[in-house]
């Protein structure tokens, strides 16, 4: 680990599944009989805004009762204690769009699929923290419009941000993917990009990924176990 400078790391839904927080895929995929697909496109906002909302709703709600779990905090610990100067850095992008993160204490953190804890108005585009719910149509806190959806990116959208990750992965001396299935594109492409610009790339998974064969290196077993040793590892090499 010794030469690094700019370290990304990639998160999904393994690294808040020991929180308890549930993916899209448990429960086979459905929710009240419908295809989880069914609840998370634009199409389906427009056909039943209400099934939509209710659904976000839920899960708004389940998240405020997990708290992080030790890879968040560790990873929060490598956010503060790694430097900010002397051309050093590091970004966390998360998939996910729970705030664990935040609440471990990371600030170096990017939400490519958005985030529950926010609402976006489609009548003025402005996104605003939300912690209730949407259902009931409740008025824009900018412009008063009831045009309020989750500000999360659903199948078919452009995540967020994507020039900033590009940018980071371009500057990345090592690209680390923790927690993710390598099976949802953009992000399951990051590791090429980053290999082929060359950067060392590490998958820390409870199993091997869809693409963990583009990895220079992979550790496999709970986040909970692997990420603490990889940042105590790192930062005792700095």
């Amino acid at each position: 680990m010794t030469g690094i400078r700019n370290i990304v790391i990639l998160t999904g839904a393994g690294v808040s599944a020991e929180s308890g927080i549930d993916t899209f895929r448990d429960g086979g995929g459905l929710w009240e009989q419908h295809r989880v697909e069914d609840v998370t496109t634009p199409e389906a906002f427009v056909r039943d805004p209400d099934l939509v909302q209710r659904f976000y709703d839920m899960r708004r709600a389940a998240i405020q009762t997990r708290e992080p779990n030790a890879a968040h905090h560790a990873l929060a610990r490598l956010d503060a204690e790694w430097p900010k100067e002397d051309g050093r850095g590091l970004l966390i992008v998360t998939q996910n769009v729970d705030d664990l993160h935040e609440r471990a204490g990371a600030n170096r953190v990017l939400h490519m699929h958005g985030e529950h804890l926010k609402a976006w108005c489609t009548a003025c585009d402005r996104r605003s923290p939300w912690r209730g719910p949407l259902l009931d149509r409740p008025p824009c806190p900018a412009c008063g419009a009831a045009a309020l959806r989750p500000d999360v990116v659903w199948f078919g959208e452009m995540p967020y941000r994507m020039d900033e990750i590009h940018e980071a992965l371009r500057e990345a001396d090592l690209f680390v993917s923790i927690g993710t299935s390598g099976a949802v594109y953009p992000a399951a492409g990051f590791v090429r990009t980053a290999r082929d610009l060359g950067a060392r790339t590490l998958e820390l998974n409870l199993e091997p990924s869809q693409g963990s064969r583009w990895f220079h290196e992979a550790r496999h077993g709970p986040a909970t176990e692997l990420v603490p040793a990889w940042v105590k590892e790192v930062l005792a090499a700095r």
